[in-house]
């Protein structure tokens, strides 16, 4: 899609690669990993916002619908933003959950955030399921790793969220099979492949072709 839109702006300088989750399996094939025996639990990630816009939501309520379709151990995973908002990381502490958070996300410009994608891969690889109110990438991570998927509750919005992008009805209608209490594992599994590009993942040669880089010699 992001190639398509962008020939149709008139640049031809696209590739398809992959997500960087991919070449993280590939680099790290033994992260985390476990005995699919031991794994347990749900890990679950409430719809976050970021730092220019809040999410409007009840997480108590949030909390409340997890109990009541978990039945094993929950991790609820928070993004940065909402996991130092004490309020809201009490509404899942309160209800016995263990809270967490991945780090920050970082930038191009300083080195924050570097290991977030491997705390995500590590955790994942602990539990049995991963659950979200909103379908997004964590969901798919979980399911390239094994995971059962989920996607319920209240879908909460952004702060002011724009109505031509389609919001919670467009991923429905996009993805109506991802979404429910219980998910099919082998429909979750092959949306994850392609939404991640598996099949576009480049090797080292190509991806020094297509930036430019140079061959480093290691002392």
């Amino acid at each position: 899609m992001l190639r398509r839109r962008g020939w149709s702006m008139g640049r031809r300088g696209h590739y398809l690669i992959g997500a960087p989750w991919i070449y993280l399996l590939d680099l790290e094939p033994e992260l985390g990993l476990m005995p699919e025996e031991e794994r347990e639990g749900t890990i679950w990630y409430p719809f976050h916002g970021w730092e220019k816009n809040a999410v409007i939501g009840d997480h108590g309520r949030l909390a409340a619908h997890i109990r009541e379709v978990e039945t094993g151990p929950v991790t609820v995973c928070l993004y940065w933003l909402e996991f130092a908002n004490i309020g809201i990381r009490a509404a899942y502490e309160s209800a016995g959950f263990r809270v967490i958070c991945h780090g920050s996300r970082g930038s191009r410009w300083d080195d924050t955030g570097r290991d977030f994608l491997r705390r995500q891969l590590t955790e994942l690889r602990r539990h049995r399921r991963v659950a979200s109110n909103r379908l997004g990438s964590a969901l798919f991570y979980g399911a390239s790793v094994g995971c059962d998927i989920a996607v319920y509750g209240d879908p909460m919005q952004f702060e002011g969220e724009r109505p031509e992008y389609g919001g919670t009805a467009r991923r429905m209608r996009l993805w109506p099979e991802l979404h429910g209490e219980h998910v099919d594992r082998g429909l979750a599994a092959e949306a994850a492949r392609r939404e991640l590009g598996f099949d576009y993942q480049a090797t080292p040669e190509e991806l020094r072709r297509m930036f430019g880089w140079k061959r480093v010699r290691c002392a």
